[in-house]
């Protein structure tokens, strides 16, 4: 029986975790919470302060190895408690590691492939960068089946401009020139799908659609779906923005996805935003 394990059963994972368990897979996974699919998935505490418990009998039989637990200021957490746990397994025909587009920085809107050089803004990116080197030694040094997938914004069902704008939330933030790479999640499960069909231990993987957009434009043509003027444009100097939410901002890049469609035979379910907020609204194609 093929088993996927899963360190942070969030959201990406979950959707991966509740298509592949429909189809007989058996799935496990931490939570720090203890509360993302605990009604259908058997949930180990994990967090730095709390590693499995009995890590060996977590892990036993696990075929595929999913993370998408984030590094903090201490490094990534799943390497610095399981590591060893995990290069010991046998059976591994797959692990890919949750990563972001935020480790090329920013490119003033420039295009960036998987071979652009890692240049982070900010410390969260730094940490990705960091995290991704740790993964791909444990393939080296192991031999490990790993894939880095490198995902952009995520968006889906309960997690849209749709929503936002529903609950009174959005905000259209004018920064001329700035524009998001996206990604729905039901394309993400696509991508580690493929890539589980396909391994090719080692490989790094942008995560994204084929349209790169100005997020005030996504706001708009969600207000537009849901039949609401959209709210007027503000200065990105004037917005009231969270530290983190502002820091999103110093990225500004169109991110290339050449090499899932390529190699990984991949054709997006949703290769734009209206496509995929379409779809969330359960409205036809608008077109453009």
């Amino acid at each position: 029986m093929s088993a996927l394990f899963c360190f942070g059963l969030g959201y990406s994972a979950g959707f991966l975790a509740r298509d592949l368990a429909g189809e007989g897979w058996r799935i496990a996974g931490t939570s720090r919470s203890g509360a993302a699919g605990a009604d259908r998935f058997p949930l180990h505490r994990f967090a730095r302060s709390a590693p499995l418990a009995d890590a060996a009998a977590a892990l036993a039989g696990t075929t595929h190895l999913l993370i998408s637990v984030p590094p903090d200021e201490a490094g990534d957490p799943v390497l610095a408690e399981h590591a060893g746990d995990i290069a010991a397994l046998g059976g591994l025909s797959w692990v890919g590691y949750l990563s972001t587009t935020g480790v090329y920085g920013d490119r003033g809107g420039g295009w960036v492939d998987e071979s652009a050089a890692l240049a982070p803004s900010g410390e969260r990116g730094r940490r990705r960068v960091a995290a991704e080197a740790g993964w791909l030694e444990l393939h080296r040094r192991h031999g490990l089946p790993v894939h880095v997938f490198r995902l952009a914004g995520i968006y889906g069902p309960g997690r849209s401009a749709l929503d936002t704008v529903r609950q009174r939330r959005a905000q259209r933030i004018d920064k001329p020139g700035q524009v998001f790479s996206r990604i729905h999640v039901a394309d993400i499960v696509q991508v580690l799908r493929a890539s589980m069909a396909r391994p090719d231990p080692g490989a790094i993987y942008n995560v994204c659609d084929d349209d790169p957009a100005p997020p005030e434009a996504v706001v708009a043509y969600a207000c537009r779906l849901l039949g609401l003027p959209p709210p007027p444009l503000v200065p990105f100097a004037e917005a009231e923005l969270t530290p983190m939410a502002r820091s999103f901002y110093d990225d500004n890049k169109r991110v290339a996805n050449r090499r899932i469609k390529e190699e990984l035979g991949v054709r997006l379910r949703y290769p734009g935003y209206r496509d995929g907020l379409d779809a969330l609204g359960d409205r036809p194609s608008a077109g453009s």
